[in-house]
């Protein structure tokens, strides 16, 4: 029995059914993403900013009085916090959420680095006790001028860092606010946004 041969015509319609095969699946993806849609695991978890905001530098102190730039911290993804030197529960739940997603990052972990502005340094005894938990984090002061200065450019429609906001902020390396989290904001989210920003990014 001779083989089955398709004749000229069913080769050229086969052909045809298989391109549309292959290329449907490209045509329809970038129909998707044009259009805006994304798969909900890329989602990200925290608030975005947008435009992104560059941060004007503004002049703190570290504990030892020594006058520090908030430009010095460009190069790496910040973890910004303003509170109290009281420090009571939402500022302590913060600070252990900000250890604990830039722990999660493992081998990645020195890209993050944790920054604690002091917006009331009348409890500074207290404060000592609490930051004997939070090794590694910068922890600046300042005239209430400069806090005031620097909490401003983190406005959002909710108020700014000196309204008691307990949100955590995210600059970029390059010296950018480009996202935040309210105070109720699941760390595992925040570990999951910032893996994918490392990941991504080529700076920090």
């Amino acid at each position: 029995m001779k083989p089955f041969v398709a004749a000229p015509r069913n080769r050229k319609w086969v052909l045809l059914a298989l391109a549309a095969l292959f290329f449907g699946g490209i045509v329809a993806s970038f129909v998707l993403v044009e259009s805006g849609w994304r798969p909900s695991a890329t989602r990200n978890h925290g608030d975005l900013v947008s435009p992104m905001r560059a941060v004007r530098d503004v002049v703190l102190a570290d504990a030892d009085g020594r006058a520090v730039h908030f430009s010095a911290f460009r190069g790496k993804w910040t973890l910004l916090y303003f509170g109290s030197a009281e420090c009571l529960k939402p500022c302590v739940d913060n600070l252990y959420k900000m250890r604990q997603v830039t722990a999660a990052q493992g081998v990645e972990a020195h890209r993050v680095q944790r920054v604690f502005v002091v917006t009331d340094p009348r409890a500074r005894d207290l404060l000592h006790y609490t930051l004997a938990e939070y090794a590694g984090m910068s922890v600046l002061f300042g005239d209430p001028s400069s806090v005031q200065e620097l909490a401003g450019q983190f406005r959002l429609a909710a108020g700014t860092p000196l309204d008691g906001l307990d949100r955590i902020y995210v600059v970029d390396p390059l010296g950018n606010f480009m996202m935040s989290y309210p105070a109720d904001a699941d760390p595992r989210g925040m570990n999951k946004d910032l893996t994918l920003l490392l990941r991504a990014s080529q700076i920090g």
